[in-house]
């Protein structure tokens, strides 16, 4: 037996999910939102990266499909009830959404109420978070257990 770990980062607009006890999900944000999702009981979790609140407009599968927060979300979920986990177990751990660039909107802020939103209209239960602020987080999530070590950093300025 190998206690090797299998990184896979995501970058953004993807997701996966695992039942591997040696997969760990890895990935970077700044306003961009991760959830890392998952079933305690069926050993079952997964995790996002989406960029935007809200839906793609084109409404088709395409490549920045998972960019936009609903289908991101919606997706996840999906693969994970398919997985068989049941909806009611499922645990929520969320990380991002941070103002990171003086020049940029207030998009992090956005993904946040998005995030909320849109956890409370599903019902899922969200047992930890780390949101919002000025740092930017890497997240390294064992979607097997529900474990996630977060890192935090100050964003490095340009001169």
């Amino acid at each position: 037996m190998s206690d090797s770990l299998n990184v896979m980062t995501l970058i953004q607009g993807e997701l996966a999910i695992s039942d591997d006890s040696s997969m760990v999900f890895s990935t970077l944000l700044g306003s961009c939102i991760s959830v890392c999702l998952y079933d305690p009981y069926a050993g079952v979790g997964g995790m996002n990266h989406f960029l935007l609140p809200g839906m793609d407009c084109a409404g088709a599968a395409s490549t920045t499909t998972y960019l936009y927060g609903v289908n991101a979300m919606d997706e996840l979920v999906r693969r994970l009830l398919n997985a068989g986990c049941m909806k009611e177990r499922l645990e929520c751990k969320a990380f991002g959404g941070a103002s990171v660039l003086s020049i940029a909107s207030n998009i992090g802020q956005e993904n946040v109420a998005f995030l909320w939103r849109y956890l409370q209209s599903k019902n899922l239960s969200c047992v930890a978070y780390s949101l919002g602020g000025h740092k930017v987080r890497r997240i390294r999530f064992w979607p097997t257990t529900g474990k996630v070590l977060q890192y935090q950093c100050q964003p490095t300025s340009s001169v």
